[in-house]
């Protein structure tokens, strides 16, 4: 099953994926690393920003990871 690119989340379907609290994921959206929009005082947050914050957090850790265990 093909995913929906423009599925969206709102911060508390948010926090779940993450598993992160509230506070971080208002940190995350505010630093701008984790792109998400305002409709009114409401942060919507898109699928396919959820999963390239994954995959960069991800990237990032194994290239950590990599360069340490040599």
């Amino acid at each position: 099953m093909k995913e929906n690119p423009y599925y969206i989340l709102s911060v508390e379907e948010a926090m779940e994926e993450l598993q992160i609290g509230r506070n971080a994921i208002y940190d995350i959206l505010r630093s701008g690393k984790l792109k998400g929009f305002k409709i009114g005082r409401n942060w919507k947050i898109p699928r396919k920003s959820i999963n390239k914050y994954i995959d960069k957090n991800i990237e990032r850790k194994s290239k950590k990871w990599t360069l340490t265990k040599s």
